[in-house]
């Protein structure tokens, strides 16, 4: 372990909208740029239905140290809280590899859990080799579907044609 919050000093809390700026902060250190709306955003969704979010933070010295936001899906024909979408994670860069992330998710799954979840899920681009191992140390494993994509913005060849 490196050195930065020691488990004793760390506290994990729900995130309010006072975290807000340093939910951004922690996150532009991450990719570069800011997402302020989308945080905003899933900030005031879950004050208005709070059963459908979990958002969580882990506080060290006073201070926002890291979270994860997650989104509780409805099922289908009645079935309550089936299963949850990891939305984001972030670590501070000086808090990397101390625990925080693990902590962060072990507050997360026990309140799913409490709430009757059965999986938590998420996506991560395949690059992302820093988040793929993280995910995998959280006991993630690949999903039982196949995930197809195409694009919206060029035209779909005609049965027949060759390209």
């Amino acid at each position: 372990m490196l050195a930065g919050p020691d488990t004793a000093a760390r506290t994990a809390r729900p995130l309010s909208v006072d975290d807000l700026e340093q939910v951004i902060a922690i996150d532009r250190a991450h990719s570069g740029r800011t997402r302020r709306h989308f945080f905003a955003k899933r900030m005031a969704a879950a004050n208005l239905h709070p059963h459908d979010f979990v958002h969580v933070g882990v506080m060290w010295g006073g201070s926002l140290c890291g979270f994860a936001m997650a989104r509780v899906l409805r099922g289908e024909f009645g079935r309550e809280h089936v299963a949850a979408v990891l939305e984001a994670v972030g670590v501070e860069p000086q808090s990397q590899e101390c625990g925080v992330g693990e902590a962060l998710m072990e507050e997360l799954i026990r309140i799913l859990r409490d709430m009757g979840v059965g999986s938590l899920q998420s996506q991560v681009r395949w690059a992302n080799h820093h988040l793929v191992r993280f995910l995998d140390a959280s006991g993630f494993a690949l999903a039982p579907r196949l995930a197809l994509e195409r694009s919206v913005v060029e035209q779909m060849a005609e049965a027949g044609e060759e390209e």
